[in-house]
């Protein structure tokens, strides 16, 4: 609201995971793209389907669970070690399963862990984070989540911090205006004003100032990545 109240350029949003919206990119459906799954992102302006990369801001993922599985977990060193007793113990785990950014966090962390999940204890929402929230709470099971959905949602959920604090777990948020070339008659310098306006010192205030409950949600971190 604030970048249209300055500039007058319509912003029209549609929420969904990262591979679905690189996916919206890639069909011409949209002049940009704000994403937070690095490699994809990566590919994504390689192949010449973005322009640039830039970086927005970041929070991170945590690992939550029921007490009893956060219990499971306590003294583990590393989120790595603690996929790895979840796999051991068959603790129940709901994965978003939907190729969004924190699917594919996920999944990066079971393939450091050397575990292909599988099995009861494993399930798939297919779903946005809230309702895959919402299934692990009521299957009193652990997730993988980013910071920021939790802060937003926690309240009345009984899902409390597994683990935490593991440097693997910075979770980065870019935007990438999409190639002109994809979208014909779409609005590639309404896009490249949105990117300039989010990553600018006005813009990164905003992120900044951002609460729910008084916690941030994300930091700033604008930082344009050349040749990315």
């Amino acid at each position: 609201p604030a970048f249209q109240a300055e500039t007058g350029v319509s912003v029209h949003y549609i929420a969904v995971g990262t591979g679905a919206a690189l996916e919206h990119g890639r069909r011409g459906d949209v002049d940009v793209v704000l994403v937070h799954a690095p490699d994809a992102e990566r590919r994504f302006v390689a192949e010449g389907s973005g322009v640039e990369r830039v970086r927005v801001m970041h929070n991170d993922f945590l690992l939550l669970g029921s007490p009893e599985a956060a219990a499971s977990l306590a003294g583990s060193a590393t989120v790595v070690e603690a996929f790895r007793r979840i796999a051991a113990r068959r603790l129940p785990f709901v994965s978003r399963g939907d190729r969004s950014g924190t699917h594919l966090k996920e999944l990066a962390l079971w393939k450091e862990a050397g575990v292909s999940p599988a099995g009861s204890w494993y399930r798939e929402a297919g779903q946005g984070m809230g309702a895959t929230l919402l299934l692990a709470d009521e299957k009193r099971a652990l997730v993988l989540c980013d910071r920021g959905t939790y802060l937003a949602r926690k309240a009345g959920l009984h899902l409390t911090v597994a683990f935490e604090g593991d440097p693997r777990l910075e979770n980065p948020y870019a935007i990438i205006a999409v190639s002109p070339r994809l979208r014909p008659g779409g609005n590639a310098a309404g896009a490249r004003r949105l990117v300039a306006w989010m990553t600018s010192p006005r813009g990164q205030r905003r992120i900044a100032a951002f609460r729910v409950n008084g916690e941030p949600l994300f930091h700033p971190d604008a930082l344009p990545e050349a040749g990315s």
